[in-house]
């Protein structure tokens, strides 16, 4: 194990006491490995819905070496945005890169850089060393509501299964979105809706749902988006019509199987259009929230490479060349 301090001179560890776990001996745990690693080190401890937003936008200002995010995917997305939205604001100077540690239920966009590493070992090999490894990762802007997604956004049978989750907190990580889908699917019935990709429509009919994003995996365990790569530049697409039934669909998303099959459309594009055709408010949620609003409609655009985020250095090495590319234009 790496006890030396590493590149970082000083790092922003933001941690949400409201997450999922919500264990505070294990913030302490990750606060005092983090010292080990980075000489200093501050902390923050989110206190209100946009805390980790801001937070994570200061350490751009205030010229920190990376971000430390302790939370769930909701709070990594707010990480990734003030992280995001400040450099692309900022003219010249570096940018702080992202590491998130899992506390949530999810933890997808910790399964889809580091898979399912022990914490202490990824913040080992983020933070020691001389030459840390970078993946700029794409970010949706949902224009309506004028959100950074880092994940994805959804609507249909993900997003009734999120709200049906608010309520089990009695059950613990990714098993509480395993209870959540069989319960909603037991009483689930598909929207009338359309689905367009950069100004074509790619299905319009009876939808179970429909899944947009950069990440493979949505609760850590559904591999909605099985060809989806984060920093490609582009975001990929999944539709699942009324052919399908939602029993068989939970089966077959564990492993992507439900690509190619009847009434599944997979697409990948720069501007998406969600919407329900019957007028009624389209149930639809990002990197797990939902949204509160009456609309019926989402438009979805991609950010390419907005988000240096620290990586394992075989996905860096694969990537580098565009990633390079990308860094130059958000730089």
């Amino acid at each position: 194990m790496v006890t030396e301090p590493g590149w970082a001179a000083r790092a922003l560890l933001i941690a949400n006491p409201q997450a999922g776990v919500r264990d505070r001996q294990h913030i302490d745990e990750v606060i005092a490995h983090c010292r080990g690693l980075v000489p200093g080190l501050d902390v923050v401890h989110t206190e209100y819905q946009g805390h980790a937003e801001a937070s994570a936008a200061e350490a751009v200002a205030a010229g920190y070496d990376a971000v430390i995010v302790l939370g769930g995917d909701g709070t990594t997305r707010e990480a990734a945005s003030g992280l995001a939205r400040a450099g692309l604001e900022q003219s010249a100077g570096k940018r702080p890169a992202m590491v998130n540690i899992p506390f949530g239920t999810g933890n997808s966009f910790y399964q889809e850089i580091w898979a399912d590493a022990p914490w202490s070992a990824v913040l080992d090999q983020a933070l020691s060393g001389e030459q840390p490894q970078l993946r700029w990762v794409d970010m949706a802007h949902i224009r309506e509501i004028d959100v950074l997604a880092l994940l994805g956004a959804g609507s249909g049978l993900v997003a009734d299964a999120l709200e049906a989750a608010y309520g089990m907190f009695e059950v613990p990580g990714r098993d509480r979105y395993q209870q959540a889908v069989a319960q909603t699917m037991a009483t689930f019935t598909p929207y009338e809706g359309r689905v367009s990709v950069d100004g074509r429509v790619v299905h319009e009919g009876p939808v179970v749902l429909v899944n947009i994003g950069g990440g493979r995996y949505r609760a850590g365990r559904f591999k909605l988006l099985p060809h989806s790569v984060i920093d490609d530049g582009l975001l990929d697409v999944c539709v699942v019509g009324g052919q399908m039934g939602v029993r068989e669909l939970a089966g077959l998303t564990a492993d992507g199987s439900h690509i190619g099959r009847p009434g599944v459309v997979y697409e990948r594009g720069s501007r998406f259009v969600v919407e329900r055709t019957d007028g009624r408010k389209l149930s639809f949620e990002h990197d797990g929230e939902l949204c509160t609003g009456e609309a019926s409609r989402y438009t979805i655009d991609v950010l390419p490479g907005v988000l240096p985020v620290l990586a394992p250095p075989a996905a860096g090495l694969a990537h580098a060349a565009g990633s390079a590319e990308l860094a130059e234009g958000v730089a």
